[in-house]
């Protein structure tokens, strides 16, 4: 399965996140107006982000499933990453404005406990995201979609937001009122975490920053195949999804060109089936053998 297969299935995901995403804000502003809930409000707000940031994604997927062109030789692979990137600012705005509002109500010496219906619906939709982080992992794992992956992980992070709101809107209904807003604050920073977390990533990838743990795993890999005496050089970065790998390697100097070939096609197909890495663009060079007295 090539990457562009990969990516379209990818939108799927994209999708049922949207949709779920769509439901649940609206489901949760309507009944926290009703119920009167400032942290079931708060996670309202929190999922319409979500819409918007899963928009973003599938907009980069999109870009991203465009073949190469003379402006773009490597493909529009960031366009993912960028997208990320743009997602992580409306949810760290949305985030401001969930924690602005909710200090001020916390610290109020007057609160109203709101309806335990603003709980019910917390914990229902609670239980539609694991769902949806559920099918979304399963989706990731078998395309290997890292941006995905990402995704039903923030799907899991929302479905623990809202048994949170729940928590807080039961609790208010034994008299300790201050639970609902404390809930929305909790919820509020959740988000700006969320942001601050997608906003690293996306950047460290955007400037080609590579983690050394993984990479030495990569050169571990490439060292145990036969034939490759040692190597000099290896980086690698990230193109959306995809890693790229660039390596030197020193081979058996009497070694003719169909052999040394050979050893190449042994690293790609090692790292095809051990990382799952497509490209990897190997640079041969005879190693200097010791001069014997």
């Amino acid at each position: 399965m090539d990457v562009y297969s990969n990516i379209k299935k990818g939108e799927r995901g994209a999708w049922v996140s949207i949709v779920a995403y769509v439901f649940c804000s609206v489901l949760k502003i309507m009944i926290a107006l009703i119920a009167g809930s400032e942290a079931l409000m708060a996670d309202g707000l929190n999922n319409s982000t979500d819409v918007i940031a899963s928009v973003a994604v599938l907009i980069g997927l999109r870009i991203s499933r465009k073949p190469p062109d003379q402006d773009h030789p490597y493909g529009h692979f960031r366009a993912e990453t960028i997208s990320a990137l743009i997602a992580s600012f409306i949810m760290l705005a949305v985030g401001i404005q969930v924690v602005t509002e909710a200090v001020p109500t916390l610290f109020s010496p007057e609160h109203s406990a709101p309806d335990m219906l603003a709980g019910w619906t917390a914990l229902f939709t609670a239980v539609i995201m694991f769902g949806v982080y559920r099918y979304n992992r399963g989706l990731a794992q078998r395309t290997n979609s890292q941006a995905l992956m990402a995704a039903a992980m923030d799907n899991r992070s929302d479905a623990f937001v809202s048994i949170g709101t729940f928590v807080g809107v039961a609790g208010a209904q034994f008299r300790l009122d201050w639970l609902d807003p404390l809930a929305a604050l909790v919820v509020g920073l959740i988000i700006l975490k969320t942001a601050w977390n997608i906003f690293r990533e996306s950047t460290h990838r955007l400037t080609d920053g590579f983690d050394q743990s993984h990479l030495e795993q990569l050169r571990g890999t490439i060292s145990g195949i036969s034939g490759v005496e040692e190597i000099s050089d290896i980086k690698a970065r990230y193109l959306g999804s995809s890693v790229l790998v660039d390596v030197v390697i020193h081979v058996d100097p009497d070694l003719n060109v169909v052999e040394s070939h050979t050893i190449t096609e042994k690293i790609e197909e090692r790292m095809r089936k051990v990382h799952k890495i497509n490209n990897v663009h190997i640079h041969i060079e005879p190693i200097k053998k010791v001069a014997q007295r």
